[in-house]
Parts: structure tokens; sequence; C-alpha cells
């Protein structure tokens, strides 16, 4: 039986690194290429040699496909593609196609040239691996090669963030990186087709979580921000430079503007400033309300806000251990740092929460389910509410462990719409692809695509001679009349039973219901003891088989 395998590189059972491999028709994909936050070691890469110990990735990858900018996501790509070896497709949209290097760059800078770490990649680096992507549209079918197919669609989360739809002949993995099923101030909700893949990879990130409204964390949030400033505080609000800063921009600068305050606002130049640059570039990829606006005003251009912790907080980080109350920090160079502020967590993270996945699964319907980017306790209480409701196996390995998934792949088949009619005139049932039937034709290949057509209509196409394959039983029946008389009762009682049929009572002495034939003769033994013959052809098996049932009952007494 054809079978998935999916091996979590980095993002089993944990939040960061993430790096799925995805063995599907005898091709091997590599989903997202991120670093972990949390390790300042070789940990902090995807453990590439479970792929090849030796020897380039080239070799054993037939593409690579990065959901979105953020570095848990694409932070090692050039380190795989420059440094590991890899010289074949990358895929990503365009908008992280355009900020990938940037933050790709930002990063660097801070590991070498703050930190003075070796074994890292350069600048020229970054621009050797951004020469292999291939950028990516929404909705756009991308043939990888004659087999491999990809379709990415709307994610949410950040600016060009993608769920990608993976397909090699009927089988198919849909990967959703991270996504958010939730509109906010400035992108739309994730989407996608009821596509029903073999497998649904999802990021599992708030598995246990199910967030209150947005209005009513938005109004938390302005509530508490106000009441500081109202007492002469000052609010520092930590934030990824890319997508929830934009986001609590607007709701900052929409807020000052109605309640006319003169606080001023300030968020730090450099990879923010970029950041507007690139959504005021890529406005398609925002939501409804921001490209209505667009040409009477940019949402992005700030007239309030001159540093722009709601977001997920990774174990080992500055922001993990200030969330869990640590009143010390130990920093570079051995200094220690008290903390000496009121820290309040809200959630403003663009992940689906649990209540966003199942609403995921359910707009899919995929046939198994397999979980990465969560922590394992939580990810196990959502593995189970999965299988319970919604009866498919739900998945959940750690890094380094497969998984392997048994196919049942369909076969496409076209079928003539003369077929049909004919269907359709026997009062059968409109097609439902939720509820299988059986049709009956004659299966053709042409040019490697199969098509269902009628008896006749094969033969004509196929220039062949039609040789009719019959099926015959005999019945015993009881019964003191002649044959003659027999043969008429045995019309009458079909007659009554068999409405809407077309049945026959013909001179040579059978009985006709539609191609099945009725003979009557008297056993050599006893006359009384009817033999009846009974012969059909394949199309009316069904009935044949009906009428031998019916007629080994006997016939009712009253009928002359």
């Amino acid at each position: 039986m054809p079978e998935i395998k999916v091996t979590p590189l980095g993002a089993g059972q944990d939040v960061g690194r993430s790096c799925i491999l995805v063995s599907i028709g005898g091709k091997n994909i590599m989903l997202d290429c991120g670093m972990h936050m949390g390790y300042n070691d070789d940990r902090r890469f995807p453990d590439f040699s479970y792929i090849t110990q030796n020897g380039r990735l080239t070799d054993f990858l037939d593409c690579v496909i990065i959901s979105h900018f953020h570095l848990d996501h694409c932070g090692a790509l050039p380190y795989m593609s420059e440094m590991v070896g890899y010289d074949g497709p990358i895929y990503m949209t365009h908008p992280t196609k355009a900020i990938c290097p940037i933050l790709l760059e930002d990063f660097r800078k801070i590991t070498v040239d703050k930190k003075g770490e070796t074994n890292f990649f350069t600048s020229q680096m970054i621009k050797d691996c951004m020469k292999k992507v291939i950028p990516l549209n929404l909705h756009q079918t991308v043939q990888v090669d004659d087999e491999l197919e990809i379709k990415a669609y709307y994610a949410g989360h950040v600016l060009g963030a993608a769920m990608v739809h993976i397909k090699v002949g009927s089988e198919s993995v849909v990967y959703t990186g991270d996504y958010n099923m939730t509109p906010d101030r400035h992108l739309g909700a994730a989407w996608i087709d009821k596509c029903r893949p073999d497998i649904l990879i999802s990021e599992s990130t708030y598995a246990t979580t199910i967030r209150d409204s947005k209005r009513c964390r938005e109004r938390d949030f302005l509530k508490k921000v106000h009441e500081s400033i109202e007492r002469g505080g000052k609010v520092l609000i930590p934030v990824f430079a890319l997508g929830r800063a934009q986001e609590l921009c607007i709701l900052l600068e929409t807020f000052w503007e109605r309640m006319n305050l003169k606080a001023p606002i300030y968020f730090s130049t450099g990879l923010t400033e970029k950041a507007n640059h690139y959504y005021k570039l890529f406005i398609t990829w925002t939501n409804q309300k921001i490209r209505k606006t667009f040409v009477q005003r940019n949402m992005f251009e700030f007239k309030h806000i001159k540093v722009i912790m709601p977001g997920y907080c990774v174990q080992g980080t500055i922001g993990h251990k200030i969330l869990n109350g640590q009143r010390k920090l130990e920093m570079e160079g051995r200094a220690t740092l008290d903390v000496k502020l009121q820290v309040e967590y809200m959630s403003f993270s663009a992940h689906a929460d649990a209540k966003g996945i199942m609403q995921l699964i359910r707009m899919a319907e995929p046939r198994n389910m397999l979980l990465v980017h969560g922590e394992a306790v939580k990810m196990e209480f959502l593995k189970g509410k999965i299988e319970q409701e919604f009866s498919i196996d739900c998945y959940m390995p750690a890094n380094g462990e497969t998984t392997t998934v048994t196919t049942n792949p369909s076969v496409p088949v076209d079928i003539s719409l003369n077929l049909l009619k004919r269907e359709m005139a026997l009062g059968g049932p409109l097609p439902d692809p939720k509820k299988p039937r059986t049709m009956h034709g004659t299966l053709i290949m042409k040019e490697n695509s199969l098509k269902l057509v009628s008896s006749e209509q094969a033969l004509k196409e196929l220039g062949l001679n039609e040789h009719q394959l019959r099926f015959t039983c005999h019945v015993q029946l009881q019964d003191p009349h002649s044959d003659a008389d027999t043969l008429h009762r045995i019309y009458t009682h079909l007659k009554s039973v068999l409405k809407g049929y077309t049945i026959q009572h013909l001179p040579d002495g059978t009985v006709i219901v539609e191609s099945i034939v009725i003979k009557v003769s008297s056993s050599a033994e006893d006359s009384n003891t009817k033999v009846l013959l009974l012969s059909w052809s394949y199309q009316d098996e069904d009935l044949g088989s009906f009428l031998s049932s019916l007629l080994k009952k006997g016939l009712p007494s009253g009928i002359c």
C-alpha cells in the first residue's frame, strides 16, 4: 500500500526550529527551515544529518517550501543551502521573499557582529540563498516536476504567510505553517479549500487555549495602557517587529485619535520601520478594510507614533523568564539586571487557538491529522479532542521520530454524460461525494486518463463486436397447474410486484422482465414440480437475483 512519511527535524513537540520532512509518492519535501530562539549552540538549527550523513541535500530533496518570514521558520535557510549544501528550488510567497533576507541579515548582525560567533552564514550566503527562491502566488498551482505540484493558501498570521497543499498523484498533504483563523486589524483570516488531504500538518502553539473575543482583549489592553500613562508611567511593549507591531500600532493610533491623547508613542527604527514599508508595498495581502481605505489613507502611516509581550515567548528567552516572574536576569558578560517593572501578559498572538485549529479541520476535512509547533502536554490534550470529535487518527511525533500513514489513493475517473443521464432516467439519486454508489459501465483508458462510458459507447470507440454474457439459474416450484398456466400465474404475480418495470408474456412460452427471460418446464419425476429457468444479462444482475429469491418463495394461492 502507498504511504506518506512525516519526520519533524524541528518543532516536534516543541516551539521553534520548524523543519518538517515529508516523503510522499517518491518525493521528498522540506517544509520550513527555521532556527530555535532558545539556544545559542548547534541545537539552534535542525539536525540535517538525519537526511544525509555526507553529501549535499540536493541529492535527497525535491524542493523546500517556506511558509513565512519568522526566523523560527526560515532562520536556518542560508545555513542549509550554502553551508550544508542545497541547490534545488525554494518556494515562498512574494512578501516572504522580500522580508526574509532583511530578518536573516538582522539576525546575522546580532549573532556574528555583536556576539562574535563563528561557523555562521555570511551576508553573501543570504544573497546566494535568496537567488534560489521561486515566488508563489496565492491559489496558483505550481508544477515542481512532472508529478509534484504545490498550491499556496492565505494563512493570516503575518504578511505573506501561506499554507501549502502538496500533491503527488492522488496523495496529498496540507502544511499550515503558522496561521490565524481570526481576522485582525490589518490581516484577514486563514482559508483553504475542502481539499480532503491524506494528512493535515498543523501548528498547535495554543493547543489548549480558547481566547476571549478580540474586542475584549483590545479593550483590556487599551485600558491598562491608558491607566499607566494617566499615572505618569511608561509602557514598554516588546513585540515582533513584523506583524504584531503593525497590529498594535493601528490599535493605538485609532485609540489616541479617538481619545485625543497627547502622550508620545515611539517605535524603534530599523526593522519595524522597514516592515511598515513592506506592508505598504504588499497592501493586497492585508484585510479588506485596509485595502478599501488605502487610497484615502494609508493605515501604516502613523501620525501619533514616533519601542512598539503580546506574542509567544519560547522557553530560554528573556521574555519567557520575565513572564515566569524571574526578578534577576543574567545578561551577556555575566552582568545581572534587576526586573523592576509590573509585567502584564496579554495575548495578541497571531496563532490559531484550539477553536481555530478545530475550525480548520472542518474546513479541509483531512483523513489524518499531525500536530507540530507546540508543547507535548498541550498537544496530547488537543490530540484526544481531535480524535474524539472527528474520528480520525492524530499524530504528534517528536523531533527525529517518523510517522508513517498508509493511504488509500483514489483514482480519478471521468464519467460520460450519456451514462449519467441514463442513471438519472432510471431514477438514480444525484451524484454525492459523501455517498458512494455503484455505476455500471465500461472503463476505458486513453492518454493516461480513465473514463467510464456505456458499453455501447465503448464498443463504438474501440471498434469491437458485442458478445452477450448471460447468467442462468434454476428454481424449483410446486404448482399443480399446466406449464402454460404456471407461466401465466408467474406473469400475473410479477405484474403485481414489479411496478414500473417492462414485463411481457410472449407467445413462444416465455416471460420477459427487462433483459431477464423466464421459462417453465415440468420435472420428469413429478408433474407438480415445475423447473423455472431464469436467464439475465450482467446489467440486470441485481434484478435477476431478486426474482430468483422471490420465485423460490412460491406463488400466492389466489393468483389465477
